[in-house]
């Protein structure tokens, strides 16, 4: 009865590793899909913050899930084979390790929030930082004239726009509060490889188990399990 709990545990663990990658290729997909779409109000922050996270690296990351997921079939019809197991195992291990790798990438992005900020406003176009303005309530970027506020019903002229604060500060606490979620998710997605590592472990380690038993069944003339 340990044996089969042990190996629903590992098919379960595997489902959640085959979701994660779903996950992953949604978020890319999704993510490039409303770039394309006209920005708003309510997008604009976060479309602008999504396009600066390793799309293409999370698309291969969840080809590689998918992939790995196929390699754990095998595993599962074939009860005493270990070969599979043990390279399905291996390759959880390098999906994990992709997966933090990206979690890492936007996790260091962060620590130099203010500066890539900057990049990211000096890029946009006047409508998009009207709607940064809009969306932060904020004037210009350090401040209303570095650089030049866009005229908008935010700041419609200079002595409004010089009482409001620069969007440096409102769009770098969003920027943080926004990836801080995206790569928290990113380091559950590795908490789910790991654990499937485990799972994968166990089995195998029952399977040998098993094995050995078999082979002592047969020198005592019992026959295989």
């Amino acid at each position: 009865m340990a044996r089969d709990n042990i190996l629903l545990s590992y098919i379960v663990m595997d489902l959640l590793f085959v979701i994660s990658g779903g996950l992953l290729i949604g978020f890319a997909l999704i993510t490039e899909t409303e770039a394309k779409s006209v920005p708003t109000i309510n997008t604009i922050a976060r479309d602008l913050l999504l396009n600066r996270c390793p799309l293409n690296a999370a698309v291969g990351n969840a080809v590689m899930v998918f992939v790995t997921f196929l390699i754990s079939v095998p595993a599962m019809v074939m009860p005493t084979t270990r070969g599979w197991l043990k390279f399905h195992g291996f390759m959880t291990a390098v999906c994990a390790l992709f997966t933090m790798i990206i979690g890492l990438d936007i996790w260091f992005d962060t620590l130099k929030t203010r500066k890539n900020l900057s990049l990211v406003w000096d890029q946009q176009p006047v409508s998009s930082q009207s709607l940064l303005q809009q969306k932060l309530d904020c004037c210009g970027y350090a401040n209303s004239t570095s650089p030049p506020f866009a005229v908008d019903t935010t700041c419609p002229n200079a002595l409004v726009a010089a009482a409001r604060v620069g969007c440096v500060g409102p769009f770098s606490r969003y920027a943080n509060n926004f990836l801080d979620l995206v790569f928290t998710g990113a380091f559950g997605i590795v908490g789910i490889d790991v654990a499937l590592v485990l799972s994968t472990t166990m089995l195998l380690k029952s399977r040998k188990e098993k094995e050995r038993y078999r082979h002592i069944d047969e020198k005592n003339g019992a026959g295989a399990l």
